[in-house]
């Protein structure tokens, strides 16, 4: 029930145009015919149903098409589907539970290709009726639905298929445009075939020269995720470092550290939420691995970039409710409601509003959660525009804290048990956070589109926590309470243009954009009072008495002084040549930076408001990447791309706090190799990044720029369906990160802290047969994170860990024949305790078990 649309032809290297219709419609319809006027419009009116399939035939693959020879033995109907795109050159677009659990009797000789679809089918109850050349007929096809003891039927629908440079499908952007659905997902459902690539825009997985990934809806439900760091832990080269009980989230990628405030909103940059991504207006979570300054500019992101692609609202009407418990007593209400208008179902409303509140496992932990996302797009013949609203209140009650630091004499003790909190139940965060962006496209020629986007957000933090010192191996620590209110404002906005022709036999994919983000950031408001310090220890807590802090009278945020400003401001320029119907991709450009980071004095005084430090400096950042396709399912790639990046500010917490360092440059260079067999693909890469590195030194206390770090790392990934009904995502890394050039050669060759050598993710599913269990899935995860060294010295580590999780979904007919889907999972099934990080000087605890159970319906 995952109403997920693939597309199928050559795997990722047939798919030039396509896009992902949720609710259950796959539909491609193109060209002036179909869509009813100029190119660019939608066929008015929705299709209905829970799936359809559209065939889009390549150049003479009409009913008169010449026979192909064709093998396809008696099976399982997605395989031989997949194997008839691949030897009749036939593109297919349809929704994945519709040939879910159906059998095919195969096809062997010369057929014509529709002639051969037909034998294929027969049995399935999906059949089709040619009309014309390019045109194919649905007649009430049969849809078995998980086993359904009645089958469901359609009503007649007409599809044009697309030759190649015939428009686009419907709802989708041209080659050079964004807006609209992103790439169609891939076998299985839970990733995309393609990602948007920066200033480049959208791209085949097969034929981007970076590691890329982008997790669907489809997986971000299945797993139940709350926030963004529940959907990246799918990739073994991302590790969370914040604690999952506390007010944020924070990544390491690559061993480099990326923080939530370095999240891109539809490729615009300090926009997102700055501390937490709530999951329900998201339509996908794209991962581009290693230095993006060529692709995004911006600055903070040099292990990779979390891009956010928003919701919109589909050709078939969507009202979807989700409620769901998570332990101990949390309630989470999710509503999804989706509708087109107009004449050619132009205009696009999709607005999704949930609420959660109750207590977690950790103790004395509660969580409220307040999320409404709006997104509005209207679509036209050459012109696309889209607006989105974005708002969320999170108020933690004990918030989980960090381990700030750990004295340097002794080892890392042991982690306290997961349910342990050492926050006093009077400890609160309360945030508010609210974003507008939007984003227009203007088709000059059918492949050059001129293309603007701009937002701003605007994020208010007030709270009261602890930091801990930890400084006995059995546990003792003193605690320093805080009140540090912070109000975060950020705007961004980009122009550019994207144009594809051809010069000769060379074709070009020209790009253009100037980009400019800001980040202002209030803080470090001075606190009129003493805050309380205690000796507490992290396996027993001591817990201060309710008004040990007159909180009455304490800063807000919104009254805080302007503490930095940071403006990253930048040109750039690409050209992807091609050869040999893209058999040969190569792309020179580079990214004119500059970067303006300024502090303020915020304390009490005669200096305060007055500029304490200013770093400026531009630089060109080059990149050059190429691609080489030997076959049309395998391509090895290659890149070298550089980055000038903020400085590091000092922690609040260390002897030189809010000390701001200088730009640094940093240095990426990458090989590697992807193959698609068709409903499953493999990736793997070989890279080594370069940045100086900031550390706390945990015997002075102070925060420096010390050295440099080098992570030289090996990728293998697997996503896809190897068999029909089995369903995997994930990988392993391998990292070797290394300090060099450090003062005095102290630490040379030692481990990079908090960079674990080996991680491992993988997420599967398995569908159980429909004379066992119609409509059951069986669902797993294992993420396995090696030992991590605490300090530069390499003296201090944290052990190995591995957490299981498990799970069900059970999918039916609900009243009327509406799909309803019951999910149940527990993450941590063995209740392990572990620090799950080591990053940045601090300890962050793992997650106990939890349960979560939810049920979706559409209405």
């Amino acid at each position: 029930m995952g109403r997920c649309m693939v597309l199928r032809g050559r795997g990722f290297g047939g798919v030039r145009r396509a896009g992902s219709l949720l609710a259950g419609v796959s539909m491609l319809a193109v060209g002036p015919a179909a869509q009813g006027r100029e190119a660019g419009r939608a066929p008015a009116g929705p299709a209905r149903g829970p799936g359809i399939i559209a065939i889009a035939p390549e150049p003479g693959v009409a009913q008169g098409a010449a026979p192909v020879v064709l093998s396809i033995p008696q099976g399982s109907l997605e395989p031989a589907l997949v194997a008839f795109t691949e030897q009749a050159s036939v593109k297919l677009v349809y929704a994945t539970e519709l040939t879910e659990r159906l059998t095919t009797p195969g096809v062997a000789g010369a057929f014509r290709p529709l002639e051969a679809l037909g034998r294929i089918l027969d049995g399935t109850g999906l059949t089709y009726r040619a009309v014309g050349p390019s045109t194919i007929t649905l007649v009430n096809p049969r849809y078995v639905q998980l086993g359904a003891s009645q089958a469901i039927t359609l009503d007649e629908l007409s599809v044009e298929g697309q030759r190649q440079g015939e428009g686009t499908p419907a709802g989708l952007p041209p080659a050079s445009g964004t807006v609209g659905q992103p790439p169609v997902p891939y076998a299985g459902g839970q990733v995309g075939s393609g990602t948007r690539v920066g200033f480049l825009g959208n791209r085949s997985v097969l034929r981007t020269p970076f590691n890329v990934t982008g997790y669907t809806e489809k997986l971000i439900n299945d797993q139940q995720a709350r926030s963004l760091s529940d959907v990246v832990l799918n990739n073994p080269s991302v590790r969370n470092d914040a604690p999952p009980f506390s007010e944020r989230d924070s990544y390491f990628i690559r061993g480099f550290s990326v923080t939530n405030l370095d999240t891109a909103f539809d490729g615009l940059f300090y926009l997102a939420n700055p501390r937490r991504t709530f999951t329900e207006g998201l339509e996908r979570v794209e991962i581009l691995l290693g230095p993006t300054a060529l692709l995004s500019g911006g600055t903070g992101r040099v292990g990779g970039t979390i891009n956010l692609i928003p919701k919109r609202a589909f050709d078939e009407p969507l009202t979807r409710l989700t409620t769901t418990y998570i332990g101990d007593a949390q309630i989470w209400t999710h509503a999804d409601i989706g509708r087109r208008f107009g004449a050619f179902n132009e205009w696009g409303v999709r607005f999704n509003g949930a609420y959660r509140n109750g207590a977690t496992p950790l103790d004395n932990n509660a969580i409220e959660v307040g999320v409404a996302a709006l997104g509005l797009d209207y679509r036209g013949d050459r012109f696309r525009a889209s607006i989105d609203l974005n708002h969320s209140t999170q108020n933690v009650t004990a918030p989980t804290s960090l381990f700030n630091a750990v004295a340097p004499t002794i080892p890392v003790p042991r982690a306290p048990n997961a349910r342990r909190n050492t926050a006093n139940p009077f400890e609160y965060n309360d945030s508010r956070y609210n974003m507008a962006a939007g984003r227009v496209e203007y088709d000059l020629l059918p492949e050059t589109t001129l293309y603007a986007a701009g937002g701003l957000s605007r994020y208010n933090e007030d709270f009261l926590t602890s930091n801990y010192r930890v400084t006995g191996v059995t546990g003792q620590a003193s605690n320093a309470l805080a009140i540090q209110p912070l109000e975060l404002e950020g705007f961004s906005g980009e122009v550019g243009l994207r144009s594809r022709f051809h010069t000769g036999l060379v074709g070009h994919q020209f790009n253009l954009a100037a980009a400019e983000a800001v980040n202002k950031n209030h803080s470090r408001g001075f606190v009129p009072f003493a805050l309380p310090t205690y000796t507490t220890n992290i396996y027993d807590p001591v817990y201060l008495p309710f008004g040990s802090v007159p909180t009455l009278n304490v800063p807000r945020s919104n009254r805080q002084p302007l503490f930095t400003e940071l403006y990253a401001r930048s040109v750039a320029i690409a050209d992807t040549l091609s050869l040999g119907d893209d058999r040969f991709l190569l792309t020179l450009g580079g990214r004119f930076q500059e970067i303006d980071l300024q502090s303020y004095a915020t304390r009490p005084g005669p200096t305060q408001g007055q500029r304490a430090t200013r770093y400026a400096e531009s630089r060109f950042s080059p990149a050059y990447a190429l691609v080489v396709r030997p076959t049309e399912n395998l391509a090895f790639y290659g890149n070298y791309i550089e980055s000038l990046d903020a400085g590091p500010s000092a922690p609040a917490t260390v002897v030189n706090a809010s000390e701001v360092f200088a730009p640094v440059v940093s240095r990426q260079k990458e090989v590697g190799a992807k193959y698609d067999f068709g409903t499953v693909a493999l990736t793997a890469s070989l890279f080594e990044i370069e940045q100086p590195n900031a550390f706390t030194d945990t015997a002075t206390n102070r925060f420096t720029l010390s050295g440099l770090q080098r992570n030289r790392g090996l990728e293998l990934n697997v996503f896809g369906e190897p068999v029909p009904g089995v369903r995997l995502v994930g990988g392993v890394t391998v990292i070797d990160a290394k300090l060099v050039s450090t003062p005095n050669r102290q630490f040379d060759g030692n481990t990079a802290p908090g960079v674990p050598d080996t991680a491992f993710s993988l997420y599967g599913e398995v569908d159980l047969p429909p004379w066992l269990a119609p409509g059951l899935t069986l669902t797993g995860r294992a993420i396995y994170t090696s030992r991590m060294f605490y300090d530069q010295a390499n003296t201090q580590s944290v052990p190995d860990w591995t957490r299981f999780d498990a799970g069900l979904r059970y999918a039916f007919e609900g009243v009327n024949g509406k799909p309803v889907v019951v999910r149940a999972t527990v993450q941590n099934l063995l209740d392990d305790s572990y620090w799950a990080s080591a990053a940045r000087g601090y300890l962050a605890l793992g997650a106990p078990r939890t349960f979560i159970l939810s049920a979706q319906l559409d209405f």
